[in-house]
């Protein structure tokens, strides 16, 4: 990857807000395994950036998991992995930064998690298994390529996925390079038409959109509290797309990119996804819900447009397909769309 370009965007991003700096320079990142702990910390200099976490048990998917900005303000809700006050309790199969679907060949692996009985995860719910590190490499940028398999209730694979994620980062800037071939194995493979995929991030309650709504959070003692409660001062997220849609109504709607922005602790903070023009279904409907999560759906067509025809995508046996997205967060400025549209034809001109 050559990082000049994204460089210069970010120099001129910085100067554009009214910093003196004439670029930014880029630190090198560093990967450490912790194979007895069942993960990869990630870290930019020497601040942690993330962690990709492959433990199996209450985890049906491998994730990153916390997401520090360079701040080191964390934009990641922690429940339920790391449960901290003023949370919300709901969605627990929503962790960190994930990659799975809602429907595949019937099998649910979206909302896999031990809050689902048993006797219907054994049934009907799908899950995702790290099987193996294939390359780790320091430097800018740090890459971590994976293999990992798709596995149905009965235990049979049908796909198996291999994932390179690429981490850069800089003052005021972190980057997620997200690439993903999934494979069919001996069985036609079909993921249905549904609201609820693919690539996905679920954020800290701060960077929620502010709503009237009383809901239950946790408390100072990560107990749920007594009484539902309406707090949308504490809420300071809003979208904002690549066609000009804001807030709520990004929600369902086809766009190239999407940017989420508010504050953690008073310190502005930006979360950019990008899609990459060759994905599927290009360009994609957006699953950005208002309660903080953030994600891009490239196999739910009908489910979001009504008048659309239903896109139940298909894989024959032994064919491969790629995604690729990448993830922009910046500290301290929100960036204009402007300034995200000129880094977003950079990262379409990009070779993978």
């Amino acid at each position: 990857m050559n990082g000049i370009p994204l460089i210069l965007i970010c120099a001129l991003f910085f100067a554009k807000n009214g910093l003196a700096q004439q670029r930014v320079n880029m630190e090198d990142v560093r990967l450490i395994q912790q194979d007895s702990l069942q993960q990869v910390d990630v870290f930019v200099g020497r601040k942690l950036f993330t962690t990709y976490i492959y433990r199996t048990g209450s985890m049906k998917k491998p994730v990153l998991f916390p997401i520090n900005s360079a701040d080191g303000q964390t934009i990641t809700r922690g429940y339920p992995l790391a449960t901290r006050p003023g949370e919300r309790i709901d969605h627990p199969h929503h962790y960190g930064l994930w990659f799975n679907h809602g429907v595949v060949n019937g099998v649910d692996f979206w909302n896999n998690s031990d809050a689902i009985p048993e006797s219907k995860r054994n049934r009907f719910y799908g899950s995702i298994f790290h099987q193996r590190i294939d390359r780790m490499a320091d430097g800018d940028p740090g890459v971590l390529a994976v293999d990992k398999t798709w596995v149905m209730p009965d235990g049979s694979v049908v796909l198996d996925e291999k994932t390179e994620y690429r981490f850069r980062g800089g003052a005021g800037f972190r980057q997620i390079d997200h690439t993903t071939m999934l494979t069919a194995r001996e069985k036609p493979v079909e993921f249905t038409d549904s609201k609820e995929g693919m690539f996905a991030l679920r954020v800290a309650r701060q960077l929620e959109l502010p709503d009237d709504e009383a809901v239950f959070l946790t408390d100072s003692s990560l107990q749920i509290s007594a009484e539902k409660i309406a707090d949308p001062a504490c809420c300071t997220g809003n979208y904002l797309n690549s066609e000009g849609l804001v807030g709520n109504d990004v929600w369902g709607k086809r766009a190239r990119w999407v940017k989420l922005a508010g504050q953690l602790d008073g310190t502005p903070v930006a979360l950019v996804i990008f899609d990459f023009p060759t994905n599927p279904n290009y360009p994609p409907h957006w699953m950005a819900r208002g309660y903080g999560l953030f994600g891009v759906n490239p196999f739910g067509t009908k489910i979001y447009d009504p008048e659309a025809e239903a896109l139940n995508f298909s894989l024959a046996p032994g064919a491969s397909v790629q995604f690729r997205h990448r993830v922009l967060i910046f500290s301290g400025k929100d960036p204009d769309r402007e300034t995200i549209e000129t880094a977003y034809q950079e990262f379409c001109q990009e070779k993978n």
